[in-house]
């Protein structure tokens, strides 16, 4: 099935520039093919995946005294650290029989899970349907669309409630013969694609990896990879950075799941008070249940958004939310080791998807967010 893939790849390139990945992703698709003498030449847009770089940030590393590397996973083919985790799904599934093939595979998702299964889906010649919430930067729906599945908005609400995007999703799947309702949160194939992720850095590294940061929303990155390193070196400290609304600190911390924004008479429309799309969340998860992790840090949106506008100022790195407040996350974990250090954390996405809202000045300013700092201090990092 791998060959049907081929023909995504002319999709997928003509997609990125739509979407303002720009050259990065381009050059990343195509140097294969341009060393095909003595190079590499990938099998199809699925072979693509993984095995990203990991990119020293300079800016962080001189102002924290720590080295501060980021692999950067926007460069898989659709755009996202997702994409790992829906090959991984999908490949499973259609290897055991879960998923007939041309059948259909549903999903609930912010957007990033949605975007990398429909890929996947085109490739492997399955089709595709994703309903996530309403108020999700709308690029993400319309990259769905774009790679043929279909795209049901609906208005956030609990999981608990049955038009949950997650719930509306598992009985899509259940009413639909031959279907496969991937279920991100408690599928642990997002687990297992994740150990790959850890021993990348493992080898990227040479070993010498000191701590691995990262936010958690399904909670796949922080459990594959923290179980991965943490199997090579037990000395390896793991750090969750949650965003505002989300329990996951708590629960590290404090082994209760609470936060203040969804006490009684406080919580607002969404079950995160937050504009950090991806991470943070209010319930246990099979894949977070296998996480190891030594200690957590709360972040901002301030903080992510402050990050965000270093990044792209100091670096040219133009990233997403998630990956705006994993940096956040990789700060105070250099100030809480020291200098010396070696501290990775994942780019999990770039800022074409946020075009709407993170990275919209307007939607910035309604939110009293818009970035304030001018230059290389990270005194905005608390």
């Amino acid at each position: 099935m791998q060959g049907r893939a081929s023909p995504m790849v002319g999709a997928v390139l003509a997609l990125a520039l739509a979407a303002g990945t720009g050259a990065a992703l381009c050059w990343w698709l195509l140097e294969p093919r341009k060393r095909q003498t003595g190079g590499t030449v990938r099998q199809g847009v699925l072979d693509l995946i993984g095995n990203t770089p990991l990119v020293r940030v300079a800016s962080l590393s001189e102002e924290t005294g720590c080295e501060i590397w980021v692999k950067a996973e926007m460069l898989n083919p659709g755009g996202s650290v997702k994409d790992r985790v829906a090959l991984q799904i999908v490949s499973e599934a259609l290897a055991d029989g879960r998923l007939r093939p041309g059948g259909l595979i549903t999903e609930g998702t912010a957007g990033s899970t949605g975007v990398s299964l429909a890929m996947v889906a085109a490739a492997y010649g399955c089709r595709c349907s994703i309903t996530m919430p309403d108020d999700a930067a709308i690029e993400k729906a319309n990259m769905i669309q774009a790679y043929g599945a279909s795209v049901r908005r609906v208005r956030p609400v609990s999981i608990v409630h049955p038009e949950h995007p997650v719930n509306v999703a598992r009985r899509e799947a259940a009413s639909t013969p031959g279907a496969l309702f991937a279920d991100q949160f408690e599928n642990e194939a997002n687990f297992r694609a994740h150990l790959k992720t850890g021993e990348e850095i493992w080898q990227q590294t040479q070993g010498r990896v000191h701590a691995f940061v990262s936010g958690a929303g399904t909670g796949g990155t922080v459990a594959g990879v923290s179980t991965a390193l943490k199997a090579r070196n037990p000395r390896v400290r793991v750090f969750l950075v949650d965003p505002p609304g989300s329990s996951l600190f708590n629960k590290v911390k404090r082994g209760v799941m609470y936060t203040s924004e969804e006490a009684e008479g406080k919580r607002l429309k969404n079950p995160f008070d937050t504009i950090t799309e991806g991470i943070g969340i209010n319930r246990l998860t099979a894949n977070f249940n296998r996480a190891l992790i030594d200690d957590a840090f709360r972040g901002t949106d301030r903080e992510a958004v402050e990050m965000a506008a270093y990044l792209l100022r100091n670096e040219g790195l133009w990233v997403g939310s998630s990956a705006a407040m994993n940096c956040v996350g990789a700060v105070k974990a250099a100030r809480a080791m020291g200098p010396g250090h070696t501290i990775v954390t994942l780019l999990c996405d770039g800022g074409h998807r946020h075009l709407s809202k993170f990275h919209s000045k307007e939607y910035l300013e309604s939110m009293d967010l818009a970035p304030r700092e001018t230059d290389r201090s990270l005194a905005f990092v608390s």
